[in-house]
């Protein structure tokens, strides 16, 4: 038996702390598998591959290797963002291209690591820009870019069982 005590690692608050006794994404997120799949095991439909316990961008080894969608394929196929990130103000309209060149650049170094981590859509909204992304890492990261680039303000919401993160950015 551990030495793990629940209750050393709680906020003041009384919630647990992420990483001990706090969620787990692959308990709680609909779009993570159960279970890992056979290895080599490949997206017919993006391509990744997953191997050695994760998905990889490889170039696909056998044409009879099993098939599986990845979750970055399902959740946009299904239209189920896991991260919003709301782009709002004048200053958001007034620098727009800029802003969607560093957020698609950003978006590309983490999909080259992380192939579960894509922009799902760009949307233009009457105050700015909506981005949706696979993955709330990734909608994580955005928002942060936003904020350390431009400043503004920004605010975080995780979803109860943080599988859904809708981040505001506004300046």
């Amino acid at each position: 038996m551990s030495n793990f005590s629940k209750t050393t690692h709680r906020h003041t608050d009384g919630t647990p702390v992420k990483g001990h006794a706090g969620i787990r994404e692959d308990q709680h997120d609909p779009y993570l598998a159960h279970a890992k799949p056979a290895e080599p095991t490949w997206c017919p439909s993006c391509g990744a591959v997953f191997e050695q316990g994760r998905w990889q961008w490889k170039e696909r080894l056998s044409p009879r290797a099993p098939q599986l969608l990845c979750a970055a394929c399902r959740r946009t196929n299904d239209h189920m963002p896991a991260g919003i990130v709301q782009i709002d103000g004048e200053f958001a309209r007034a620098h727009r291209d800029e802003m969607l060149a560093m957020l698609q650049h950003r978006a590309e170094r983490a999909k080259a690591e992380h192939p579960l981590q894509r922009i799902m859509a760009i949307s233009d909204t009457a105050d700015g820009l909506e981005v949706t992304t696979t993955d709330i890492h990734l909608a994580h990261e955005l928002a942060q870019a936003l904020h350390h680039t431009y400043h503004g303000d920004l605010q975080l919401h995780y979803g109860d069982k943080q599988v859904l993160l809708r981040a505001h950015w506004r300046r």
